[in-house]
């Protein structure tokens, strides 16, 4: 199959698709891959390293979705490259189609295949949404940590504190893995943390791994208004597979923050879990309203390119190897983790949470 990788072109997006190392792999399986000049340098890989692992470089995006039938890469594509993609088209990236009807609409008049990341699901987990999760609910505590600091116009709080000063509260919103992963790091850096979630078995489990200064508590409106007053730093990650998020703090219950507090939506992918949340880029990455700050960055990951390329890579190379053998028809009727991947093919919403989120038709493989 001939693959084509090309540079990332979204704001601040630092990654690539593939390593020199997957490049290697998917030589070595027969297949042709292109990719675009440069898409790997941000991430540490220039375009020798890709021409020894057997890849041929193109000199644009344009040259690389004409030769390739399988388009591999990290984000969505932006609206400049709508009309680079061809119909029958497969395309292997993280979409999030159900946050933004624009991009569905361009990919079902396009007729391409989109097959989405995010909801590649495996014996009831993410695999190719979890190392993204771990990288983003780390750096949502190292964000939120910056964004806390007088000079960034937080309230001047230092996250673990220091002997004979309270620590600061955070509080995260969803137990999943970049819950999980926030909670980790914040309470690694010594603050004290409440960790939501509405399953009960998930708040067991977390309370049995999470060091003693997590707690667990019951995800619902009235607790989280209870603990709003008193927390410092909020991070939303809440996740529900191929659809939007739910808004968890509306623009009501801003006024029980304290101003200087700041919020971290890690779930802005997918629409965000805040109210007052939109999409901010690594240039410009925070807002202010009601005195709170805003931190909601659609590509977290992307300002640690070399980290999270290869643990992208790692995750997403199985799968590519499959798709790339054996069309992505056969290998979706083998393999029921890829075919839930399949979100929209030849002009058809084929993700039941993407339709009915935008009231299309749902079309089942």
């Amino acid at each position: 199959m001939k693959i084509g990788i090309p540079k990332e072109i979204k704001n601040n997006e630092n990654r690539v698709a593939i390593t020199p190392g997957g490049v290697h792999a998917l030589a070595a399986h027969g297949h042709k891959v292109y990719i675009e000049k440069n898409a790997g340098a941000n991430s540490g890989f220039g375009d020798e390293s890709y021409i020894r692992a057997g890849a041929e470089i193109l000199p644009g995006a344009k040259d690389v979705f004409d030769a390739a039938e399988m388009i591999i890469k990290v984000k969505e594509p932006i609206p400049v490259e709508y009309n680079l993609i061809r119909p029958n088209q497969l395309l292997f990236t993280y979409f999030h189609l159900a946050a933004d009807r624009t991009l569905t609409d361009a990919m079902l008049a396009a007729g391409a295949v989109c097959l989405a990341y995010e909801t590649v699901e495996l014996n009831r987990t993410l695999p190719l949404l979890v190392p993204m999760s771990e990288v983003a609910g780390r750096m949502s505590v190292q964000q939120g940590a910056k964004y806390l600091e007088k000079p960034q116009g937080g309230k001047g709080i230092l996250l673990g504190g220091v002997p004979g000063v309270k620590p600061a509260k955070v509080l995260v919103l969803g137990g999943g893995v970049v819950g999980t992963q926030a909670a980790l790091m914040a309470a690694g850096l010594g603050a004290h943390v409440t960790i939501m979630d509405i399953s009960l078995p998930r708040l067991r489990y977390l309370s049995e791994i999470m060091p003693a200064n997590v707690d667990t508590m019951m995800s619902s409106r009235y607790n989280i208004e209870q603990i709003l007053p008193e927390t410092d730093l909020v991070i939303g990650a809440v996740l529900i597979p191929g659809a939007k998020a739910p808004y968890l703090v509306t623009k009501d219950m801003l006024k029980l923050i304290k101003p200087g507090s700041v919020l971290v939506d890690v779930a802005i992918d997918q629409g965000g879990c805040f109210e007052t949340s939109r999409p901010t880029t690594h240039a410009e990455p925070i807002y202010e309203v009601d005195g709170v700050i805003h931190y909601c960055v659609a590509n977290i990951p992307g300002a640690v390119p070399m980290t999270s390329t290869l643990a992208l890579t790692n995750a997403t190379l199985p799968y590519a190897l499959v798709l790339a053998d054996m069309g992505w028809k056969a290998a979706c009727e083998k393999y029921a983790d890829l075919k839930s991947g399949l979100n929209a093919v030849n002009g058809k919403i084929t993700y039941k949470a993407v339709a009915d989120t935008f009231g299309y038709d749902y079309t089942e493989i």
